[in-house]
């Protein structure tokens, strides 16, 4: 079959359409050239290479032939990877939503010649989809004006600016302690106290959530929110969200209980929940938690890693076209393999004879606790783990010789900055080298391949980096370049997030809020800028790149940074209080800011040990800095220099009683105050 215009993308989901009988371009100035030449409208199809429902749609509509004819004869067909272009996915997913019709994947947006969206949808069936087709053409054929005036008023709408659009309000607002209290208490309100996460379905991990009311319950003495965070993070990981086998989180689970997942694995949620776990561990020394960091590194580094040690995106949901078959059972699989084991595997795992999913296939689940189970069948806690590790190793082997899961090799550098800065947290929580070796050779790869010029690129596949980055991607890298600094006290890794910084400061700002853009509107004209606030499975663009100012702010006594950071907090301070489900991240900034950050320095022959040490208990809201022998001596170490091992514990640059033990650095560190 021939191929169409993307068989030359460096994008697997891309190439996955490229032998369509649909004349399908990328999104470029050819076809959308052809589209004002030929005064036809354009079709965007929006997808990316982990989506089921984008692979239904392609089998039953895009490689049909009569719906390929509908396609090619009335529009110009334009397929976009949403990974390697969220700024055009953020665009028309926001004019379907004030369409009033519900987002997703595949997105499917018709334009005018313009590209401005007149009428759009998600997933269609062949008939839906042929049905479409034929009354977009009719209506652009005899309703052309009508289709003008709809698609200005979803223009105006998306072009609108985040003040107008969410009754924002610039102002010098302060911090208090009991608003950051009641965010926290609206948000454990919605948590659900059966199976844990907030009260939704599906359920999607949202580690910024947990994140955030961690800290809360750190810094505010409160023992209770702690033990709530532990029971989610622990009922997560004995779900089938998480793959028992191999290790690692998939994408969210379609019920309530985080039993059935949405099979498909995506980078960027792993890198956070490795944070999140390992935090949780740190702050209550739960095994169960240290397994799941292991095992998730053990994948990432096995199955999601390059050879020049960038991670690659995802891995698919589908494998010979059925979701889920890679990693579910049957009964009699598990029979036939495990002998005298099977019955104490059943129990741990929810398996049963008839299947505890769909079509007599089982979902690995756990039910109980490994304590409770080696009871029940007279085995120690050790002797069934012991057991279980051997189970495990038999049925992966089995899981090898099955078709994987497809993977998708392009490398993202926002989603490796954020399996960076986890693995340094790992390393903190586990103290074990070799991770801390994996954060810095990927950070040193993404430097060296993924920066050009003090430009970051967002991917990179085949020796090659290409589509310049989005705020995304500069706030996952400077903050995943700062947590560097934190393992290794080198300081050339807050250096090349300083000019990371800078760069965004010159092209993603915009004065006239403080807000960064999504997007360099200096890259390419689209027919929006959009401006990234709400906090989501990824954590907002302009919150990350926020607290990133206000850390860099403080190591480089730049206090451009600082009040720059400050006033974007204070833009969005009234809505955080409305809605901390969607601000968490920034809910995380504003309880900084009520604290305040501690800059602790430490100085002496071992510094740099001791900075590590102090480390391994987890402490929020603090930025930490060690003396060594360097020809850069950061600002905030400039006068802090010694023989004898010595502690500053500051705030704005004005020191406590230097001390010279972790116990004494650690009793002077603040907690939320009360009023």
């Amino acid at each position: 079959m021939k191929a169409n215009h993307l068989i030359n993308s460096k994008s697997i989901y891309l190439q996955q359409h490229a032998y369509n009988p649909v004349e399908w371009y990328p999104w470029s100035k050819e076809a959308l050239e052809k589209a004002k030449l030929e005064n036809k409208p354009i079709l965007v199809s929006i997808g990316y290479s982990a989506c089921h429902w984008c692979h239904v749609m392609e089998r039953e509509s895009f490689e049909a032939k009569d719906v390929a004819k509908l396609m090619n004869a009335h529009f110009i067909c334009i397929k976009i990877d949403r990974e390697e272009r969220p700024d055009l996915d953020n665009i028309y997913m926001e004019a379907v939503q004030v369409m009033g019709l519900q987002g997703g994947w595949p997105l499917n947006v018709f334009l005018l010649p313009n590209q401005k969206p007149f009428y759009g949808g998600t997933y269609f069936s062949k008939e839906q989809w042929i049905q479409v087709l034929s009354g977009v053409a009719q209506a652009f054929s005899q309703q052309y004006d009508d289709l003008v005036k709809s698609a200005e008023g979803f223009g105006q709408s998306i072009e609108r600016s985040v003040i107008g659009k969410y009754g924002l309000k610039k102002g010098k607002s302060k911090f208090f302690p009991e608003t950051i209290r009641q965010i926290a208490k609206d948000l454990i309100g919605k948590i659900d106290p059966v199976w844990g996460g907030m009260k939704r379905v599906p359920k999607f991990p949202m580690p910024v959530i947990w994140s955030f009311l961690l800290d809360m319950a750190i810094l505010d003495d409160h023992e209770d929110l702690g033990e709530k965070v532990c029971f989610t993070l622990e009922k997560m990981a004995m779900g089938g969200i998480y793959d028992h086998l191999g290790g690692g989180f998939c994408r969210y689970s379609v019920d309530g209980e985080w039993f059935a997942p949405h099979f498909e694995k995506m980078l960027y949620d792993n890198g956070q929940l490795l944070s999140l776990y390992s935090k949780a561990y740190q702050y209550s020394a739960n095994a169960l938690f240290r397994e799941k960091i292991t095992e998730t590194i053990s994948w990432l580094l096995n199955d999601m890693c390059g050879p020049e040690m960038g991670f690659y995106s995802a891995l698919d949901a589908d494998s010979d076209g059925e979701e889920g078959r890679f990693y579910t059972w049957t009964f009699s699989e598990l029979k036939d393999l495990l002998g005298d084991d099977l019955n104490w595997f059943c129990q741990l795992y929810g398996i049963k004879e008839q299947g505890n999913w769909e079509a007599g296939k089982n979902i690995l689940y756990q039910t109980l606790p490994y304590v409770e189970v080696g009871e029940n069948f007279g085995f120690t806690q050790e002797a069934l783990l012991s057991k279980l590790r051997e189970v495990k190793l038999k049925l992966k082997v089995k899981r090898e010789s099955r078709t994987r899961p497809g993977l998708d090799d392009k490398i993202i550098s926002g989603w490796n900055g954020w399996v960076i800065k986890g693995l340094c947290d790992a390393y903190l929580a586990l103290g074990e080298e070799e991770i801390r070796n994996t954060a810095v050779r990927t950070g040193n790869f993404i430097w060296h391949h993924m920066v050009i010029e003090n430009e970051l690129y967002r991917s990179y596949k085949g020796g090659q980096a290409y589509t310049p980055a989005f705020l995304e991607d500069y706030a996952a890298v400077i903050q995943s370049f700062i947590s560097l600094y934190k393992i290794s006290f080198d300081s050339f890794w807050l250096r090349r997030a300083e000019l990371l910084a800078q760069r965004v400061l010159r092209n993603f700002h915009d004065e006239e809020d403080e807000m960064f853009y999504f997007n360099d509107p200096k890259i390419e004209k689209l027919i929006a800028n959009k401006k990234e606030l709400f906090d989501n499975v990824i954590p907002s663009s302009n919150s990350v790149m926020a607290r990133n100012l206000h850390q860099l702010g403080l190591y480089l006594y730049n206090d451009t940074y600082l009040a720059q950071a400050k006033s974007m907090l204070q833009l969005v301070s009234d809505m955080l209080i409305k809605e901390p489900d969607f601000l968490a991240n920034w809910a995380s900034f504003y309880l900084e800011q009520s604290v305040p950050t501690a800059e602790i320095v430490i100085a002496g022959k071992e510094a740099s040990t001791l900075g590590l040490s102090f480390q391994k208990t987890y402490h929020p809201n603090i930025i930490i800095a060690a003396e060594v022998k360097t020809t850069d001596v950061l600002p905030i170490l400039a006068d802090k220099v010694g023989g004898k091992t010595t502690f500053y514990v500051c705030f704005n640059k004005t020191c406590k009683q230097p001390v010279e033990t972790i116990d004494a650095a650690i009793r002077q560190l603040p907690k939320l105050p009360n009023t």
